[in-house]
């Protein structure tokens, strides 16, 4: 019997222990954001580490980039990073803790972080993928959506989709 009340106590302190991500919050929206040559991947993608752009269709969204009518860009836009490796990451840069489409978060080049002007929370788009660091996101356990970044399969260089 006392055996049993400890491994219960054992599997309960563990269980407390355990702090759940929620990555999924925004709402559903279509993403797909191509690139179709290494040189237009040079010229509208991420050149390397640290570095970030951000796509917006509806707002046009880097001006000069080549929308096309298959482009989307999920619930508030879509965030690519360099990650400290150059290895590129994507998120969408609606704030999970308000879920409103122009809530947006912003790059915090300093800091290398990004930050929501709105709940004040932080997240890590560089090391550790969107997750929060602090403020509402992080008591919540509220990390920024994600998207796929890689080799497109329809001839893309380089595409981001949901």
């Amino acid at each position: 019997m006392r055996q049993l009340l400890l491994i219960i106590a054992v599997m309960l302190t563990g269980l407390a222990g355990c702090k759940h991500l929620d990555d999924d919050r925004i709402p559903p929206a279509p993403v797909r954001l191509s690139f179709n040559t290494v040189a237009d991947w040079n010229t509208y993608g991420v050149p390397g580490a640290l570095s970030h752009k951000r796509y917006i269709k509806n707002e046009r969204i880097p001006r000069d980039f080549p929308y096309t009518a298959l482009s989307q860009t999920g619930f508030g836009g879509i965030l690519i990073v360099g990650d400290i490796l150059g290895a590129p990451r994507a998120y969408d840069l609606a704030c999970p803790v308000e879920c409103k489409a122009d809530v947006r978060i912003i790059v915090d080049t300093e800091a290398s972080n990004a930050y929501c002007p709105k709940c004040h929370s932080v997240y890590d788009i560089f090391t550790n993928y969107g997750q929060p660091l602090s403020g509402p996101a992080l008591d919540y356990g509220y990390g920024l959506q994600k998207y796929y970044v890689g080799a497109g399969n329809q001839g893309e260089y380089m595409v981001v989709i949901r």
